[in-house]
């Protein structure tokens, strides 16, 4: 099943940069605790929705991109 991508590029490097980011602080100065795993979890799903550029939440909202690029 294919979706329509609703990130647009700019989101997408921002949700990309912003998920690598919140792994490394949940995983190095948090000591991989339990809210360090936490974060980095987060930090995954917003790298993941970066990269194959389509968010669930996104789409359930019924938002599209600004940019198209």
């Amino acid at each position: 099943m294919f979706n329509r991508k609703n990130v647009g590029s700019k989101e997408r490097i921002a949700r990309v940069i912003g998920g690598c980011l919140m792994i490394l602080f949940g995983l190095v100065p948090l000591h991989a605790t339990a809210l360090g795993l936490a974060i980095a979890g987060v930090g995954v799903v917003g790298m993941v929705t970066g990269a194959v550029r389509y968010c669930p939440a996104c789409a359930m909202a019924g938002r599209k991109p600004i940019d198209n690029g």
